[in-house]
């Protein structure tokens, strides 16, 4: 195992291999929980990456499943012990929303779909700050600090010099008139997502309001894909406590289409950029 390869990616990868073992030995989740005295939801959460993986859990599972081959139960155990160390976002604290920053800062290309805010990679500081002082009105100075921090060091994956992440935008006109702080943040805000979608690796499309109904009304998304063919994509839908990770190929399949279906819509880039200076001269004349 490579070890550029973030602990988040490293668990989700150890637990695609745990499932195709059981299910290669026909076993389902119920019965191999059954055989160890744990929860199933236990089973189905080391499968899916959500939880760390012990080297104990490791060998007890290789166990049940009558893994011979001591080269295999040494490379899992291995995997396990790499996926136990920690990305660069623990060192902010609890954060929560890091499986998906793991994710994020192993992925290869993202999509994204917001109806009402401008994403977090292409936020300014000062945006960023009043968002999320007013989403979540009871979290102290420090919390919000700290929160902020995280964004703008997820922000490097758009800036690197190597592989930067390729990133593909579709916005409602909402989120470009929603005054987040004051219309002086939002001006700079709107310039700073011009300059960003300048560059070659930075898409942003806009849908205006007089294109009515369309696919992104149910809300929020991303698409995460990777560079490793190994690693499936994963669609990610924000929750107020707790977050989505859809990852079947079916309903990956279908948030796809949909998202076609949202870039088709929208404004095409040179009329999207348009729109959004204008928005951001209305603001500066006020």
């Amino acid at each position: 195992m490579a070890s550029n390869v973030n602990p988040t990616v490293r668990r989700r990868r150890l637990g695609q291999e745990l499932r195709r073992l059981r299910e290669l030995k026909g076993m389902t989740a119920e019965e191999v929980a059954e055989r160890l005295l744990v929860s199933q939801s236990k089973i189905s959460r080391l499968e899916n990456g959500r939880r760390s993986i012990s080297q104990r859990d490791v060998r007890d599972l290789c166990n049940v499943y009558e893994v011979e081959d001591q080269r295999i139960v040494d490379s899992l155990m291995q995997m396990a012990k790499d996926s136990r160390q920690q990305g660069w976002w623990h060192t902010f604290g609890d954060i929560p929303y890091s499986v998906y920053i793991g994710l994020e800062t192993d992925a290869a290309s993202l999509r994204v779909y917001d109806p009402q805010v401008v994403p977090g990679l292409l936020q300014t500081r000062q945006y960023a700050e009043a968002l999320i002082a007013g989403a979540l009105p009871e979290t102290a100075p420090a919390d919000i600090e700290k929160r902020v921090q995280v964004r703008m060091r997820r922000q490097e994956r758009i800036t690197a010099a190597e592989n930067p992440l390729r990133l593909w935008t579709v916005l409602d006109e909402a989120a470009l008139k929603r005054v987040v702080g004051n219309r002086t943040i939002m001006r700079e805000q709107l310039e700073h997502l011009m300059e960003q979608s300048q560059l070659p690796h930075v898409t942003v499309q806009v849908i205006p309001f007089e294109m009515g109904a369309h696919p992104g009304l149910n809300g929020q998304y991303a698409i995460l894909e990777f560079p490793d063919a190994a690693d499936s994509s994963v669609v990610y839908i924000e929750g107020v406590t707790s977050d989505l990770y859809l990852e079947k190929a079916n309903d990956v399949q279908k948030y796809s289409v949909m998202y076609e279906h949202l870039r088709a819509q929208a404004l095409n880039v040179e009329q999207s950029l348009q729109f959004i200076s204008k928005i951001a001269k209305e603001y500066a004349d006020d």
